[in-house]
Order: C-alpha cells, then structure tokens, then sequence
C-alpha cells in the first residue's frame, strides 16, 4: 500500500514513519513517498527515516520527490501535512496581529484567518489534482487550519477527505487517565468544530465518569486543562473545553502575554528548525538523535503563554508525546482493512448537528470502516457553545468565498465576524497587513 504525505520534509514526518514501523500486518504501508518543495527538507528528513528504519527489518520502503503528480499517482492515500509560506509566514501571521491587538495564533483569530486564506487555494489545487490522478485514494489532512482546510477540499473529494487533531484524543486521554479509567474503553462525548470544541461525558461501561470529575474539586484541578481553565469555570461550563478555548475565554490575557514573550511560538519554531534542518546539511551529524532532541524541546514548550498566564506549570510528561500519527495510523487500518473502530475526526455535518448545513466539517466521534467515517448522532450543544460555533463556522465560510473569488471585501468581513477581533477597521487594517507581508494573499483584490 502506497502513503504519499505533502508536506514530507516537514518536521513531524519522522512522527508518522514511525507509527508505520510498528505495524506488521498484512496491508500495511509498504512504500512511503515524501513531497515537499524544499530539496534540502527532504533530504534532512529522509535521513531521519533512515535511522528510523535501520532498526526495523521490515520497514516501509521510503522515496521522496519535488513533483507533485508524481508523489500523488497510485497512492492509496495522502496525508496532507504542507505549510504555506512556513514557518516565517506563520510568524508574520502573529506580528501582523498582535500590532493590532489582537490574537495571532496559527488557527485560531486573526492568524487562523490569515492562514486559511493563503492555504486553502493550495489545498483545493491539490484535491483536484488527488481527484484526477489518484481518485480511489483517501486524503487524510492535517493541514492546519485543518476544519477550515478539510471543508475546502471536501468540495471536490467529498467525504473521502477526513481531518485529524491530536487535541480531542490528547484531551480525551487525560481525563479517562485522571479518572482511573482505560483510554481505550472510555467513549468520549465530544463536539465542536476543529480546535473549537467540548468534552460533554466520558462513558465507562456504560457509565458517565464526567460527573464525578466535575464534582471533585481536587481531581479536577489535576490535570492540564483543569490549571488552564481553573476549576471553577470548568464546573461553571459543565465540561472539559478543548484546550483552544483558552484563547477565546482568557483572551485579553492571551493577547498580553503573547505581546509580553521575548518570541512568539512561529518565531521559536521558525529559529529552533532552522537550526535542525542547518544541523543535517552535515554528513555526519546523528540524524535521529538531533531530531529526537529537538522534538522534545519543541513539545515541552507547547501552549507555554497559555499555562504561564494560567499558572498552569510545566506540561506533563505523559503529554509530550503528541499522538496525531497515532490516529492516522489507526484511521488508515480501519479504511484499508475494514477493522472498525472510533475516532474523533473532522468530518462532513450530514445531520449530525441541526444547527450546521451538512457540508460544514464538523469535529466528532465517527464510526470508522472501509467505507470512511461516519458521524455518530449527538445530543445538541448549550447555547453558549452553539453560538461560538456557528460564529467560526460562518467566519470559515467567509474565507472560503474569499479564497474562490479573490474577493478583498469577504476577507475583511471574515475577519470582522470573528469573535477575537473587536472592530471592522482593525479588520480592515489587518488585510492590508497581511497583504504587505503575504506574496500569496496577492489574489485578493
């Protein structure tokens, strides 16, 4: 079985491969092929898998490659991992934003705009392109802003494009751990949209665990979002958000600390991997052992405005070890073999939440076999929840008929509507700051 991933000289590939190492079965990957637009990127992570590989006898045949239709024919699928414009983009995206005084996170506010509009018309040549030379293939995309990405490619593979997050398992795992529970045997009763969403109940044989989180002060206060968020707003809001959500309830902290840190998380990761990637260009350098270094560098400091603001502390060990590859892995299992199980995916709304049309890509509990994912029925959000979501989700669909017509007036209603910015002419000013800096905003007119 043939893996194409776009975005293949990007740092957490060698996250993926190895998830690949330890599965054995029969209709495994056999052969992985990385694309990527940067040579140099290429041959520094292919060295990694090297080292990788060294140790598994069997291990995926790996070939890499700049050209795009040639990394898509014949996949069987295609994990879509790119980062348009990189990590200096991703950094330009969170200045422009924070001289406004407004949030630039990557997916989330101003930035998240920013991102999906130079993305998305990237995403959608390379769905057509997957339609035309690799149509039988699935897409996995975790291509951030990755509801807003997946929706957009959605529109020419329809539901053979699913989205991952490593945030709801993340989540849903430290609550059945704090809980005493298995995190295989616990159903979790998540929704919401990509890094926009609340765990509502965590079932155990039947039973619903999350009350007795929510009633037990010091167990809530325990584990990561329970520092973040404070006890008392948990128990207020009667479930456990998304750790994104930080962003949105303690905004004007957010905001302050991030203009506050000596560098913002682009600007950290954009020096950190220039490091890494300057480091490969010699020979001799031990491929796996750099990287493995940096990755847990790179881990620990995670959201570290976030918890510093909340008085949160360090990260959990048993944190740092992400978990997005692990997800696709069992996604493409359960796809490829039929081996059917659940995961907490981005998909198509069908009829799952009444609020949503039922092509807004939702984040949800799916049913997963070799027909794809299917969204279990929910029960419906609180208000409060349901007016957030519908508010991103219209601010989405503003992006997507900017990124469609090159319309300059969608973009700055897009950014407008956003919850986290407080003024049309900030969104004004915030487009044409983007533009400055952004080549690839140049179709905005």
């Amino acid at each position: 079985m043939k893996l194409t991933i776009l975005g293949g000289g990007g740092f957490r590939v060698p996250l993926v491969y190895g998830a690949l190492l330890q599965d054995h079965a029969e209709g495994r990957v056999t052969h992985v092929v990385l694309h990527d637009l940067d040579p140099a990127r290429l041959s520094a992570v292919t060295r990694v898998l090297a080292e990788q590989a060294a140790r598994v006898p069997d291990a995926p045949e790996v070939s890499a490659t700049t050209d795009l239709d040639e990394a898509l024919r014949g996949a069987d699928f295609v994990f879509s991992a790119i980062r348009v414009g990189g990590l200096e983009g991703r950094a330009n995206d969170e200045r422009v934003a924070l001289d406004q005084g407004v949030l630039g996170q990557e997916t989330v506010g101003a930035g998240g705009i920013a991102y999906g509009l130079r993305t998305v018309p990237v995403a959608v040549d390379i769905a057509r392109r997957v339609a035309r030379l690799a149509p039988d293939a699935w897409v996995i995309n975790f291509t951030n802003p990755a509801g807003l990405v997946t929706e957009a490619m959605s529109r020419h593979l329809g539901d053979r494009v699913i989205g991952i997050c490593d945030s709801p398992v993340g989540l849903g795992r430290r609550i059945a751990r704090v809980l005493g529970a298995n995190p295989k045997e616990a159903w979790i009763d998540y929704v919401g949209l990509n890094h926009l969403g609340w765990v509502r109940g965590l079932r155990v044989a039947g039973r619903d665990e999350l009350p007795r989180l929510l009633a037990d002060p010091d167990l809530l206060g325990s584990f990561e979002e329970g520092k973040l968020f404070g006890v008392d707003w948990l128990r207020s809001l009667g479930a456990i958000p998304n750790e994104y959500l930080h962003y949105y309830y303690f905004n004007r902290e957010a905001v302050r600390a991030y203009q506050q840190a000596e560098k913002t998380r682009g600007a950290f990761l954009h020096d950190q991997q220039a490091r890494f990637y300057a480091e490969m260009r010699n020979p001799d350098a031990p491929a796996w052992k750099v990287w493995d270094q940096t990755r847990a560098e790179r881990e620990a400091t995670y959201m570290a405005e976030n918890r510093e603001t909340a008085g949160a502390g360090e990260r959990d060990e048993d944190d740092l070890s992400g978990g997005y590859e692990k997800v696709a892995l069992a996604l493409m299992r359960a796809i490829a073999r039929d081996e059917r199980t659940t995961l907490i995916l981005n998909v198509r709304n069908q009829r799952t939440l009444s609020v949503l049309d039922t092509d807004a890509v939702i984040e949800v509990p799916c049913l997963v076999d070799a027909n794809g994912a299917h969204p279990v029925t929910v029960d419906p959000l609180p208000d409060h929840a349901t007016g957030l979501v519908c508010a991103v989700k219209a601010v989405e669909r503003e992006v997507l008929a900017a990124a469609d017509s090159g319309s300059r007036a969608s973009a700055v209603k897009a950014f407008a509507l956003h919850p986290l910015v407080d003024s049309v002419n900030v969104a004004r000013r915030l487009v044409e700051g983007y533009t400055e800096v952004h080549p690839g905003l140049a179709y905005l007119r």
